[in-house]
């Protein structure tokens, strides 16, 4: 499988409340990064499967209600892909509609995702999640 078609199944698991095949993607020594200036950002670079899905994915769906990650483009640059989408839910406190682009950018060594870097209005985040 290329590294387009595994993050595109990745997406596509995720969108069916499946975080486990996004996880199941990483290298042992991934350096994820979100975008600076997010509140999610205070972590960064989390560096295992298990850092992403509970400093990230667990605060996000501890924040918002109906999230998702939705990409509309893929560009495949060999070891490197870029996924381009929206981010969407409504924050549990408050009630606020979150709907903000994404770039996510992946780098692939031996099948597996060693680094992302994710860029997003930070703003929107900051006013949603505090």
């Amino acid at each position: 499988m290329t590294p387009v078609d595994t993050i595109k199944d990745a997406y596509a698991a995720f969108g069916r409340n499946d975080p486990s095949v996004l996880l199941g993607t990483f290298d042992a020594s991934v350096a994820w990064n979100e975008p600076e200036g997010m509140p999610l950002a205070d972590r960064n670079p989390y560096r295992s499967a298990q850092a992403v899905g509970e400093g990230v994915l667990g605060r996000v769906v501890a924040a918002f209600d109906d999230f998702s990650a939705t990409p509309h483009t893929f560009i495949d640059g060999g070891d490197q892909v870029v996924v381009l989408g929206r981010f969407g839910g409504t924050a549990k406190d408050g009630g606020q509609k979150l709907d903000a682009p994404f770039c996510h950018i992946y780098r692939f060594s031996e099948g597996k995702v060693v680094t992302f870097q994710g860029f997003t209005d930070t703003g929107q985040w900051t006013k949603l999640m505090g």
